[in-house]
C-alpha cells in the first residue's frame, strides 16, 4: 500500500520536528511528536517517551552544541493509519570536560566532539487525523570521538551561534509543534 504525498509529508515533518526538539532543547515539542502511549528505545535510554524525555535532557543539556543531520527516510504503509520508517542520521555532539552521562559519552577530561551515525526505525500511527511516533527504536551503525583543538564557541562569528531558547530565530519555525 502506498500513503499520500501529504501522508508522506507529515511523517517526514515529525522526523524533523523531533530533530530540532533536541538541538534546541524544546522538550516541550515532544508531545506532538509521539502519542501519549509511545514507546522509546536507544542504546541506554528507553521506556515511555514520558521516560525519554528527562533522560534526553541529561545526556543533550550539558552538551556544548549538538546538531542532527538527517538522511534519507523510507516509509512503508501496512494500513491508512500505519507506517514502518527508517531515517538515517547523523549526529554531532560537543561534549565538555566533566560530562557526566559516563553510559553515553566518556568524559576526557577536555572538549571533543562525538559524532554518531545511526538510524531511527519508527512505527507511525495515524490518530484523528494525525500521524505521531508509537514506537522508536534508535541504531547506532557506529560512534567516533574526535578530539579538537581551541574549541571555544565564543568566537563564532557575529550571529552564527544557535541558542537552546526562544532567542533563537527559529522560534517562530517551531511554533506548531511546542504544546
Amino acid at each position: 500500500m502506498a500513503g499520500t504525498p501529504e501522508d508522506n509529508e507529515a511523517i517526514r515533518q515529525v522526523i524533523a520536528a523531533y530533530a530540532h526538539a533536541i538541538d534546541r532543547c524544546r522538550w516541550d515539542m515532544m508531545a506532538k511528536v509521539f502519542h501519549d502511549d509511545a514507546e522509546y528505545g536507544f542504546g541506554p535510554v528507553g521506556g515511555s517517551w514520558r521516560d525519554f524525555v528527562p533522560q534526553a535532557q541529561a545526556i543533550v543539556e550539558p552538551c556544548l552544541a549538538t546538531q542532527h543531520q538527517l538522511g534519507q527516510s523510507m516509509i512503508s504503509y501496512e494500513s491508512e493509519i500505519l507506517a514502518h520508517t527508517e531515517t538515517y542520521f547523523n549526529a554531532v555532539h560537543t561534549i565538555p570536560s566533566g560530562y557526566r552521562v559516563t553510559d553515553v559519552f566518556p568524559d576526557k577530561g577536555k572538549i571533543y566532539t562525538a559524532v554518531i551515525a545511526g538510524r531511527y526505525v519508527d512505527r507511525f500511527e495515524k490518530r484523528d487525523g494525525e500521524w505521531r511516533i508509537a514506537r522508536r527504536s534508535g541504531l547506532y551503525d557506529w560512534r567516533e570521538f574526535r578530539e579538537v583543538d581551541g574549541v571555544d564557541l565564543s568566537q563564532l562569528p557575529k550571529g552564527a551561534g544557535g541558542q537552546r531558547d526562544d532567542r533563537d530565530p527559529s522560534t517562530a519555525v517551531a511554533a506548531h509543534w511546542r504544546s
